[in-house]
């Protein structure tokens, strides 16, 4: 297998710098073939570092041009450049100097999107987690801080926007058709930060003041005519920078914010100092063009990349193994942020849905890695859901472990000790140890320790001494590299509900740590006796999801529906239905694929139906309650030799029994939340409309024909109610004359807007059965189709592998073969968009065999392609290792 690099980066090899970089001025002369960078560099040697250490610098497919010393030619002899460094030697032991590079880089041919490019008529960055590399030489590792000065000169006609990071220094004509602007950042950054973007943008531009009374500039950077679609981004943003302030008393350090939309991004959006990038799909919406998902996460990640302004800017990471101390710790901040804005509630089951369909499968696959992990080969490939939602979890227990009031006093103690550091998780962990004055080293194996914990639990009521004993054990799976694991600390939130729904109040709790209403696992096996009890309560675990575990508790279905209809934890509510409804749909999945009849447990139905009608509740959270565990949720429970055709239809199977018990609820509830009037994305409307359309689904099966479905479409006057309508469509009756004219109206009428021919990618891309591949195919022929730009490959072929389980896993494996065809198409090309996509096939050991062998065979198709990226060779590697 030939790769860019084999080198295995570990963390026990690190060390700083042989010499400190004070300051770097930057001088870029923009051209779409041959920009030149000006790289302007002041050092001194580190204090302790060798005599004879070099300098070397890194670098990625660079032109050099020039390189002086102190302002002279450097002679040949002193400095060697290669394939990815510059090393330059017999540098001064004590004084100051200053290296200047001279570069030229090609933005049109980056197709990389990887340090400096150009998409649309518009120069952009994207330099985490090494792309800088690709614009200079330079020490291009996050401990590495300085402040930036950046000159930029560009055509004035096709730049007249010329931004970079920090306060705005001034600009003026240079030369003939040309223009400069002048940046300055007071605040030292590593790399990974700078930005820059010069083009020709709209802006929507507001203000915010901040709690000391400073006023800052805000302004969001959109194409021309998309202006009043940034609105409610803006609106984040000033509602993201006020809750900061309130929760975390923290306010914004310069004197503008900035943020600007291209549509080709290979992220979500990256946190520069001050300049955010964004993809426009985080950016821009309106009623007729973003469903209450976009405008959901639009709010969520407008925050978290505000929110890295103190938790990743101002400190930042020591080395990229520390990554979840930024993106963890921000994941967390931001859900608490959506958590207030919305439904606590309902956000937490999507978080949760989140991390069981996406993270677990990643923890129990040949992917797993600790939060923080000991050695990555590429690092573009540790921005995993087990470093953001796993690492948000780990903070979110502390939090719980500590309450909130010593939760705030050690983020207080983390912003004060390392403001401008770059920072290790040991430095976070010991903000609370010094804060609480609690060891929390076991806790710490949280970080360290890659896999799932499982957590078994048994229970025992003694009527005549009124005691009630709960029987725990931990144990955390094997996982590459990690075969023995040690107890963790494993904080439960727990109720006892008695007959009548009310809560008991026990006389004692003995055998195990109790704080309030958490419970705390350390040992491998626990025994917790409960006292003082006159009937046999009803125990609820992990309430709100306080630790990211497996829980196996055998409690009988009418414990489950206890719990689902009186917890006074919502969460728990919702937990409870899907552990009722788990079991039913597992034992549906053998039954079809065995050929035996299928039964529902009445018991499940008439739960579901009473929390469905429940008017006390949220509409939103009612929602969730109708949506019950996916396929993917019921493979992940089978655990092996599964059959996504059986799973299908066993699901399908319950599906339509509830749809049949529940028609009536479904009506009604779809025809009170009509949805008409005039659109407004707040939570309780969301919720409304997320109520109406998770009826229906279960509408249009117990139909069995689309004509409501279609009247749907036709009456929608807003883009969630029309893309639901369509997705009933499209996925119940996909040949249907209704679905056919729906998906060219859809498309006629959108054909102009990327964002939204998006989801009619995706939508199609997830219709089931194998005539999808079929489909996809023929959809990338589309004249709509773009194989360049990352958001309309993931829309199309990432939703296919990761989302249309039949489609993809055909049983004669021309879905994988398919995938292993558009891998190698697209990594030469953009290695970081085909390493993710390659990640839907983690789980392939998990299938029947005679899918596994044709997954088998695609992945060693991938791993024996020519000139194979690092990223895209490190996902297969251990695909087939692990």
């Amino acid at each position: 297998m030939r790769t860019e690099s084999g080198r295995i980066i570990h963390l026990t090899d690190y060390r700083p710098t042989d010499f400190v970089l004070e300051r770097v001025d930057l001088t870029f002369e923009l051209d779409p073939t041959e920009t030149k960078c000006t790289s302007r560099m002041l050092f001194h040697r580190r204090e302790g570092a060798a005599v004879d250490a070099p300098l070397v610098l890194d670098g990625d497919e660079l032109k050099m041009t020039g390189l002086l010393f102190d302002g002279m030619p450097m002679e040949p002899g002193r400095f060697t450049e290669d394939n990815d460094t510059l090393t330059i030697r017999e540098l001064p032991e004590t004084a100051a100097f200053e290296i200047t590079v001279d570069t030229v880089i090609n933005p049109e041919a980056n197709t990389q999107l990887m340090g400096l490019y150009r998409t649309n008529g518009i120069y952009c960055t994207q330099c985490e987690a090494e792309g800088f590399r690709r614009i200079t030489y330079f020490y291009d590792r996050p401990d590495v801080l300085c402040v930036y000065t950046v000159n930029i000169i560009a055509d004035k006609e096709s730049c007249p926007l010329l931004l970079s990071n920090g306060n705005f220094l001034g600009g003026a004509g240079y030369g003939e058709g040309k223009h400069f602007a002048a940046w300055f950042d007071p605040h030292p950054k590593p790399s990974y930060l700078f930005a820059l973007v010069a083009g020709d943008l709209g802006v929507v531009e507001d203000t915010f003041t901040t709690m000391s009374g400073r006023e800052v500039a805000l302004k969001i950077y959109v194409e021309h005519g998309k202006e009043p679609r940034a609105a409610y981004a803006m609106d984040a943003l000033k509602r993201s920078m006020k809750w900061d302030e309130e929760v975390f008393s923290r306010e914004y350090d310069l004197d503008i914010f900035m943020v600007v939309a291209v549509s080709d991004f290979n992220m979500g959006a990256m946190e520069n100092k001050g300049l955010n990038v964004f993809n426009d799909k985080y950016v821009l919406a309106d009623p007729e063009t973003a469903t209450d998902a976009d405008y959901a996460n639009i709010e969520a990640i407008i925050a978290h990349e505000y929110f890295h302004n103190w938790t990743g800017n101002r400190i930042t990471c020591r080395d990229w193994f520390q990554l979840c101390l930024k993106e963890g710790l921000t994941v967390y901040r931001d859900h608490e942020f959506s958590a207030d804005q919305r439904s606590r509630a309902v956000k937490r089951v999507a978080e949760v849905r989140h991390l069981k369909s996406e993270q677990f499968p990643e923890d129990a696959g040949p992917l797993a890695h600790p939060v923080r992990p000991t050695k990555y080969r590429e690092i573009n490939n540790f921005y995993t859901t087990t470093v953001y939602e796993k690492g948000a979890e780990v903070t979110r227990m502390i939090a719980t472990i500590l309450g909130r009031d010593l939760f705030k006093k050690g983020m207080d103690l983390y912003f004060e000790r390392h403001d401008g550091d770059a920072a290790t998780i040991e430095d976070f962990v010991k903000c609370f140890e010094d804060a609480s004055g609690r060891d929390l080293g076991q806790f710490s194996l949280w970080y360290h320790q890659a896999g799932t914990p499982l957590v078994t639990v048994s229970s025992a009521f003694d009527q005549a001494k009124g005691t009630f004993t709960l029987a725990l054990e931990q144990m955390v799976p094997p996982t590459p590299g990690q075969s023995a694991k040690e107890p963790m600390h494993i904080p439960l939130r727990f109720g006892l509900l008695l007959p009548d729904g009310s809560e008991a109040t026990p006389a004692s709790i003995d055998g195990v740590e109790v704080t309030g209403d958490v419970l705390h696992l350390t040992k491998r096996k626990q025994v917790a006796t409960v006292t003082g009890l006159d009937a046999r309560p009803v125990v609820t675990l992990n309430r709100d999801f306080s630790a990211p575990i497996n829980l196996h508790f055998e409690r009988t279905p009418a414990d489950l529906a206890h719990i689902a209809r009186h917890d006074r934890d919502l969460f728990a509510r919702w937990q409870a239905l899907n552990d009722l409804a788990l079991p039913n749909l597992v034992e549906a999945s053998r039954n079809a694929r065995a050929g035996t009849a299928i039964a529902v447990n009445s018991l499940l139905s008439d739960t579901l139906i009473e929390i469905a009608a429940d008017e006390t509740l949220e509409p939103a959270f009612r929602a969730q309650i109708l949506a019950l565990p996916s396929e993917a949720d019921i493979a992940r429970e089978l655990g092996s030799n599964n059959d996504p055709d059986a799973i299908r239809a066993g699901r399908e199977a319950v599906l339509a029994f509830l749809a049949s018990e529940g028609k009536a609820l479904f009506a009604t509830l779809f025809e009170r939340h009509d949805g008409k009037g005039s659109f407004t994305p707040d939570a309780a409307s969301a919720g409304r409309r997320a109520l109406r359309n998770a009826a229906l689904p279960f509408l249009a099966i117990a139909d069995g024909q689309p004509a409501r479905a279609a009247q749907a479409f036709a009456d929608s006057d807003n883009m969630t109610d029309l893309s639901a309508a369509l997705g009933v469509l499209a996925h119940r009756f996909p040949e249907a004359e209704e679905t056919q004219a729906a998906l060219e109206t859809f498309r006629a009428r959108f054909a102009e807007n990327a964002l939204v021919l998006d989801k009619w990618f995706a939508i199609q891309a997830t219709i089931p059965g194998e005539g999808a591949l079929g489909r996809v195919q023929q959809l990338m022929q589309s004249p709509h189709f773009n194989a360049a730009n990352p958001n309309r490959v993931r829309a199309l072929v990432g939703t296919f592998a990761f989302s249309n389980p039949t489609g993809f896993n055909r049983l004669d494996g021309e879905g994988y073969r398919f995938l292993a065809s558009q891998i190698l198409q697209i990594d030469p090309k953009n290695p970081q968009l085909a390493a993710r996509i390659l990640t839907s096939m983690r789980s392939w050991r998990s299938l029947e065999g005679v899918r596994a062998e044709h997954a088998l065979n695609a992945l060693r198709r991938i791993a024996a392609g020519e000139k194979l990226s690092a990223d895209v060779a490190d996902i297969v590697e251990r695909m087939l290792n692990g």
